[in-house]
């Protein structure tokens, strides 16, 4: 893999030193700094490509955005970040999630620029707004499919798999979370989790977490599953190594294909958000607490949750005071002298 210096050899310096703040400084994830990287190359791609004659005849995705300097990157309006969102829409077919995080991106390189290194003096995105976003309701298990997944864990090491679906359908913990998990990370009936930006967060384990990381404890401890290469993570492969994101993808799929869920779009990244849905629906739990149990940093990140089921919406028509009111028309026309 390329370390983060030639990775980003390409760009810029103020871009360059943009990325390593936001990984060392900030502590953003590699993924999410990534993401600022494929966002920044398209913006400025787009930049050389309509306005230095150079690059007409360039393929976009060969344009060299290290020609960027300080002065283009300053020259830049408000006009030319709505062309370029329109290209990315038109050309692109970038959705309005995809458009919103290119704004996310343009917007925080602006911000480091002005405010944080203080190389410009005037922020030129400073009004540039988000695109607006259709929300769509989560995608989740009903509480019958989560009872048929539990019960349907037969794979080659039952006890571990169970596990993990356990956690995941009653923590609301993200995968990469899952994955990270250590032994002395366990306490009584907490754990901790390292969630986005490195930020730590004590999850409560309930009794059914807690059954079974009991059942898998001694199954991982007696050579069921090997541990001489990563004895400290919770979770290890046959060969003793730590469960990879990509792995626990595939045992959720098995466990759901077991329970005659498979091809329904559900994922870990759904099992969460069956917990946060299952607790709030269920449970009555505070939407403020709902959000310091997933880790949200905002609390409209965690409103997606309160939406409401069909079930929901059945009970509440059933619920007015007219619901049983049956007036036989027809009979009161017939009987009717007039």
């Amino acid at each position: 893999m390329p370390t983060p210096t030639k990775k980003y050899s390409d760009c810029p310096k103020e871009l360059r030193d943009f990325l390593f703040y936001m990984l060392t400084i900030r502590g953003r994830s590699t993924k999410t700094v990534e993401a600022y990287y494929i966002d920044l190359r398209t913006f400025f791609r787009y930049i050389l490509s309509v306005n230095d004659s150079r690059f007409y005849d360039v393929l976009f995705e060969e344009i060299d955005i290290s020609h960027i300097t300080l002065d283009i990157i300053e020259s830049i309006t408000l006009s030319d970040v709505y062309a370029f969102l329109n290209y990315a829409a038109d050309d692109r077919g970038n959705t309005s999630n995809t458009r919103s995080r290119k704004v996310s991106s343009i917007r925080s390189f602006y911000k480091y620029l002005t405010t944080t290194v203080s190389v410009l003096e005037s922020n030129p995105v400073k009004h540039l707004e988000m695109p607006s976003i259709g929300k769509s309701l989560p995608k989740y298990l009903t509480l019958e499919e989560s009872l048929d997944l539990l019960a349907n864990v037969s794979t080659k090491f039952p006890e571990r798999d169970y596990c993990i679906i356990t956690l995941l359908i009653n923590c609301g913990m993200r995968l990469s979370e899952l994955v990270t998990i250590s032994l002395d990370d366990i306490r009584d009936n907490t754990i901790r989790l390292i969630g986005k930006g490195n930020k730590e967060r004590i999850v409560y384990l309930n009794d059914s977490c807690l059954f079974a990381i009991e059942q898998y404890l001694p199954v991982r401890a007696n050579g069921s599953i090997k541990k001489e290469s990563n004895g400290e993570a919770l979770f290890l492969s046959r060969i003793g190594t730590r469960l990879t994101p990509r792995r626990v993808e595939q045992i959720v799929e098995e466990c759901l294909r077991s329970a005659g869920l498979s091809g329904k779009g559900y994922s870990p990244h759904k099992l969460r958000h069956t917990a946060a849905t299952l607790m709030y629906q269920h449970g009555n739990v505070d939407i403020r607490v709902l959000k310091e149990l997933l880790g949200h940093k905002n609390l409209s990140t965690t409103e997606i949750y309160t939406h409401v089921s069909s079930t929901q919406l059945e009970q509440a028509a059933e619920c007015s005071p007219l619901s049983r009111v049956k007036i036989d028309k027809k009979s009161a026309i017939e009987d009717d002298p007039s």
